[in-house]
C-alpha cells in the first residue's frame, strides 16, 4: 500500500468510526463532499481537524481551513500528503 492509500484509509476509518459511528466502514466515494452529503457537520469538522493534526503530526493554519483541503477524502489526503512532504 502506498502512502496515498495509507493516508486515505486512515481518514476513511476515522470518519466511519468516530463521526459516522459505523463499523461497516466509509461507504462513500473519495470525492464526495463531507458537508454537502451530511457526512460531517461543523462540530465534526473541528474533531476531524484536531485528529488530522495529531495523527499526521502537522499544524493547520487558519487560511488552510478551506473546502479545497478538507471537504472530501481525496482533498484531505492530498492536503495531508502535501503538508507531510513539506517538512524539513
Amino acid at each position: 500500500m502506498d502512502t496515498n492509500d495509507t493516508v486515505a484509509a486512515k481518514i476513511r476509518d476515522y470518519i466511519a468510526r468516530n463521526l459516522l459511528f459505523s463499523e461497516q466502514g466509509f461507504e462513500y466515494e473519495d470525492d464526495v463532499s463531507f458537508l454537502e452529503s451530511g457526512i460531517i457537520d461543523s462540530y465534526g469538522f473541528i474533531e476531524l481537524l484536531h485528529w488530522v493534526e495529531e495523527e499526521f503530526s502537522i499544524s493547520v493554519a487558519d487560511e488552510e481551513l478551506v473546502p479545497d483541503n478538507f471537504d472530501s477524502v481525496r482533498n484531505l489526503t492530498s492536503f495531508v500528503l502535501g503538508k507531510v512532504s513539506g517538512r524539513d
